[in-house]
């Protein structure tokens, strides 16, 4: 088992908190997470429809064995279990009751916040990240690879090829997750709406775009969004807008959770067909955006991240909050530092006076150094990189 960098966090949490619960991607290791590190607890897969339908109809006997806790994985398959836990560990105060997992984060978040705000610590788990892989995963094809591949653990457990991978994947979450969560009529109509969004990653959100191309209505695409976004395929990026609101765009650009599902939806079937893609930077974009934020949730931190653009079109592509200052942070795909990569920076500082926490540059390239106050790193320096601005 390749071991999670979430792990310390969660066993410290628990011993906090009666309950914890960890939200994330479908696939993304939860189970085989909570399995290894809370092996003296029960364990129920509410995905058992044995299980389900027993926690459904009669929820008090269901949780009498269960009295000292238990791990429950897929939760929000029986949302209305929750009041019931929540009576259960109020009856018994104590902390490192219950471990519970769930994969469709709205469904589940608002269950919590009815039933056990205040009792439950908040996790989320995403597919691997490079720190994890690093040292057991080699990626002779580099970058490239990497995009190719993505980070979902099955990939690498079972050695599988990605497309295949992850063909299987989106279809499981279309013909089964996507109608547990809502009715969609246009399953077709539904896929050709995601594979649009796999074209706009790293672009501004434009919903009426979106749903033109899709054939379907604004409010159509802005709920097919909404439930792309709860089920942890895509993730918005949303732009920085506090004190200097009125010069930056509002919308958020789009991205996916992982980056090999992404290029699944594009039609990539292998390495090759990256090298010349006109969306390779935009892919690269996202596979470094997903390293920042695993960094932050694999140390049960929040999403602290946006990205800055003017209305004169100058851009940052991750703003990294700390505190009240900011690491501007630039993502370029090729492997030669250019002056070109740096043009963004001068527009940045003048709009954030005094609020700028270092500025950094993540490449294609394999090399890290320091120029004019500017960091440089690969992909694989993005944790020393926010740890030394931690």
């Amino acid at each position: 088992m390749i071991e999670r960098e979430i792990s310390p966090c969660v066993k410290a949490v628990f011993k906090k908190y009666p309950l914890v619960t960890i939200t994330g991607p479908r696939q993304s290791g939860k189970t085989t997470l909570v399995k290894h590190l809370f092996k003296e607890k029960p364990y129920v897969n509410l995905e058992q429809l044995e299980n389900r339908e027993f926690a459904k109809s009669d929820p008090r006997g269901f949780l009498r064995p269960l009295q000292e806790g238990a791990v429950m994985d897929e939760i929000q398959r029986v949302p209305e279990l929750l009041s019931d836990i929540q009576a259960l560990v109020d009856e018994r105060p104590k902390n490192g009751m219950f471990v519970l997992t769930g994969s469709a984060q709205f469904e589940l978040m608002r269950g919590i916040s009815q039933s056990l705000a205040g009792r439950t610590a908040l996790l989320k788990l995403l597919p691997f990240s490079l720190t994890e892989l690093s040292g057991r995963v080699s990626f002779p094809g580099g970058t490239g690879e990497m995009m190719h591949k993505g980070f979902y653990p099955r990939v690498y457990d079972q050695d599988l090829d990605p497309a295949r991978a992850y063909a299987d994947y989106f279809e499981t979450y279309i013909e089964r997750d996507l109608r547990q969560i809502v009715a969609v009529k246009n399953l077709t109509a539904f896929q050709r709406f995601a594979r649009l969004c796999a074209g706009r990653i790293g672009q501004i959100v434009n919903l009426s775009g979106l749903g033109s191309d899709a054939g379907v209505s604004h409010t159509t695409a802005r709920e097919w969004l909404t439930l792309l976004e709860a089920s942890f395929v895509v993730f918005l990026l949303e732009p920085y807008h506090a004190n200097i609101r009125k010069r930056l765009v509002r919308s958020p650009k789009i991205y996916f959770y992982d980056v090999g599902l992404a290029a699944y939806l594009l039609g990539i079937e292998s390495r090759a067909h990256l090298e010349h893609h006109p969306l390779r930077g935009n892919l690269f974009e996202n596979m470094v955006l997903m390293e920042f934020l695993k960094y932050r949730f694999n140390r049960g931190l929040g999403n602290n991240l946006s990205f800055f653009r003017d209305r004169s079109g100058h851009e940052i592509d991750i703003l990294y909050a700390v505190a009240d200052k900011f690491l501007a942070v630039e993502v370029k795909s090729g492997q030669t530092v250019v002056g070109d990569f740096f043009k963004g920076f001068p527009p940045f500082e003048n709009a954030f006076k005094g609020r700028t926490l270092g500025k950094a540059l993540v490449y294609g390239g394999e090399r890290r150094q320091t120029r004019s106050g500017i960091r440089i790193t690969d992909v694989r320096g993005i944790k020393t990189l926010l740890d030394d601005f931690a």
